[in-house]
């Protein structure tokens, strides 16, 4: 950093991503609440602990491969060129410890290279967590933690590469636009949850003989209440990590600081501001109407409001964030009662159409509100359009959501690794620590009495 300007900016950005990855921690808290409130009693500690170890897990994961693919992938590699040399982001790199950068990092990534792949991981928990609520009950432990990884270090982190990087390839050849990432992590781990919910099958007596629905009610409705509360809070730390808070977007031909998006376009942090809170109270208002009245579904379609607006908040107007939001709320209500009946998928927790029909919709529909719009400060580029935001939403959602997550569950099935025996499922999956507790209880007791009688 060789002048006062370009040092203010780099320490500045370093701080302001320090903040946003405290602020996003909270999603993983809200997860972890309100999929122990949903789960019956028998099952809240796997519950928990399923979530709880995605963790450490995908943070090691994602510091030896998957911050590496963001930077050596928006080529493909082998659809527009071959993979990127990114020595900052491996595991190994001197960069990735404490470093204080110097001639040899002009770039400045001694200094904000833990705070960006911190905030890049903590999206790694988000996708991981999102499959987690939907497959609550009945997956084993290790094989949610295997697609977990998957989810988490692998799949998302290649869209991120491909419509997410300013020079991805999805940006270049289709225009593709996701601000705040409808389709980079929503589509993408609710299509994958989707696949591993056709393989593992619904909880035991969730369908009637006539095929009909049974509700399995939450547990916990105010745990829930709280828990999507505290949702809300951390994604709205998710969006202020999704921008460059100062950049010069005109460093070639002048100078001219503004925020950006993650593509280096110029927005506000207060239109953002508006059309967060805006998605958020037109998805809670159509949740409460389509609903009509329950609670779950009102808290949950306030998310899916956000959801649905994401991909462009950081160009809409704040009463296309508000329509855009109640409308998919609106129609991912309705798909998800219709995916159920069809094809008997019990989504415990509604995650597949909350996040992955959300994040499909939202990205569809920016491609008409925003057709024609520059999708990168690069005008080789191509600009938004429908058919490009349409391939990039079943790229999301299909080919790197549905298939792999599909595939994988149907190989940990074939080992007979997926799904808990029917027994644990009817007992629950506490039971066996409960036994030992109290085996450990009754032996303390008898030692107690002896002590007595001596």
């Amino acid at each position: 950093m060789d002048n006062e300007l370009a040092s203010l900016g780099v320490i500045f950005t370093e701080f302001y991503y320090w903040l946003t990855v405290v602020m996003m921690f909270l999603i993983h808290v809200g997860f972890c609440m309100y999929e122990v409130a949903v789960s019956r009693h028998k099952n809240h500690m796997h519950t928990l602990m399923k979530n709880t170890m995605v963790i450490p897990l995908v943070t090691i994961t994602f510091y030896f491969f998957g911050w590496w693919i963001y930077f050596a992938f928006p080529n493909g590699p082998g659809i527009i060129g071959g993979l990127i040399d990114a020595p900052h982001a491996k595991g190994w790199s001197q960069l990735m410890g404490p470093h204080m950068g110097g001639s040899g990092d002009p770039d400045g990534w001694a200094r904000i290279n833990g705070v960006f792949w911190a905030a890049f991981l903590l999206f790694s928990w988000t996708a991981a967590s999102i499959v987690s609520g939907s497959v609550i009950e009945r997956i084993r432990s290790n094989a949610f933690w295997i697609l977990a990884v998957l989810i988490g270090s692998v799949f998302w982190i290649i869209d991120a590469a491909w419509g997410w990087h300013a020079d991805g390839w999805m940006v270049k050849l289709l225009g593709y636009h996701d601000a705040y990432a409808s389709g980079v992590i929503h589509a993408i781990a609710g299509g994958f949850a989707l696949g591993i919910l056709f393989v593992l099958g619904p909880r035991i007596g969730k369908f009637r003989k006539d095929g009909t629905a049974r509700t399995i009610h939450p547990r916990n409705p105010w745990l829930y209440t709280v828990g999507l509360f505290v949702l809300y809070t951390g994604f709205w730390g998710f969006y202020v990590a999704c921008n460059i808070p100062m950049w010069d977007i005109q460093s070639g031909d002048g100078v001219f600081y503004s925020a950006t998006n993650i593509y280096l376009a110029p927005t506000t942090l207060s239109a953002i501001t508006v059309n967060f809170l805006m998605s958020l109270s037109g998805g809670l208002l159509m949740g409460y109407i389509v609903s009509k009245g329950d609670a779950y579904w009102t808290y949950s379609a306030g998310l899916a409001g956000i959801i649905a607006a994401s991909a462009g908040n950081d160009l809409y107007h704040p009463i296309q964030a508000l329509l855009v939001s109640a409308l998919g709320v609106l129609i991912i209500y309705k798909l998800h009662y219709w995916v159920e009946r069809t094809f008997k998928i019990d989504d415990a927790v509604g995650a597949v159409a909350v996040h992955g029909y959300a994040g499909f919709y939202g990205v569809v529909i920016a491609g008409f509100i925003l057709w024609g719009y520059p999708s990168s400060p690069n005008p080789d580029y191509a600009s938004v359009n429908p058919l490009g935001q349409f391939i990039g939403a079943l790229i999301m959602f299909g080919l790197l959501g549905f298939i792999p997550g599909w595939l994988f569950a149907k190989i940990l099935n074939a080992f007979g690794a997926l799904r808990i025996p029917k027994e644990i499922e009817l007992i629950g999956l506490d039971t066996a620590a409960n036994i030992q507790r109290l085996k450990d209880e009754q032996e303390i007791l008898s030692a107690e009495h002896e002590a007595l009688k001596k």
